[in-house]
C-alpha cells in the first residue's frame, strides 16, 4: 500500500494526473455503500451560470429554472402557486446585491452570483444558487425536482 498526499487546491500536477481514476474509485464507493445510482449527476451534468439576463445561456435556462422553483417550492414547502411565480422566484433567487467582477487573480468564472445547473437527459433537475467571493463561495439556496429526490442533490451540491 502507497499512499501519497496530493494537493488538490489549487490542483498539482498529481491531481490533475490522477482525477479520473480517482473520480472512477469515488463514484464505486458511493454506488456500493451509499447504493447511488450509476446515473447520479456528475460534474459534466452541471453547468455554472452567471445570474444575469444580459446572460445568453442565463435567459435561455430561465423559464425553465423558474417552474422547478415552483415545483419545488409547492411540493417540498407547501406554497402556493402565487407565491412561487416568475416575479417571486426572479426577486428571491435572480437580484443580489453582489456585481460581477472578473478580477485578474479570481477564478476564471469570475466573482458575483451564479446559478449552479445540475442537468440530467437535456433538462434541469436541480439549481444551487450560489455567491462566489474571493475568500468563499456560499450557498444561498438549492432547490431540485422532487421526483428526483432519491438523488440527495442537496447533499451532493454541499460536498460538491
Amino acid at each position: 500500500l502507497k499512499v501519497r498526499v496530493v494537493r488538490s487546491s489549487p490542483p498539482s500536477s498529481q491531481f490533475k494526473a490522477t482525477f479520473q481514476e480517482s473520480y472512477q474509485v469515488y463514484k464505486r464507493y458511493q454506488m456500493v455503500i451509499h447504493q447511488d445510482p450509476p446515473d447520479k449527476p456528475t460534474v459534466h451534468q452541471v453547468r455554472l451560470v452567471p445570474v444575469s439576463f444580459e446572460d445568453p445561456e442565463f435567459k435561455s435556462s430561465f423559464k425553465q429554472s423558474a417552474a422547478l422553483f415552483a415545483r419545488y417550492q409547492m411540493a417540498v414547502h407547501k406554497d402556493a402557486p402565487s407565491d412561487c411565480g416568475e416575479t417571486e422566484f426572479t426577486r428571491f433567487l435572480c437580484d443580489s446585491p453582489l456585481e460581477a467582477e472578473n478580477a485578474p487573480n479570481g477564478p476564471d468564472c469570475g466573482y458575483g452570483s451564479f446559478h449552479q445547473q445540475y442537468w440530467l437527459d437535456g433538462k434541469i433537475i436541480a439549481v444551487g444558487v450560489i455567491d462566489i467571493l474571493p475568500y468563499c463561495v456560499s450557498s444561498v439556496y438549492l432547490y431540485y425536482d422532487p421526483d428526483y429526490s432519491f438523488l440527495s442533490l442537496g447533499v451532493y451540491s454541499a460536498l460538491r
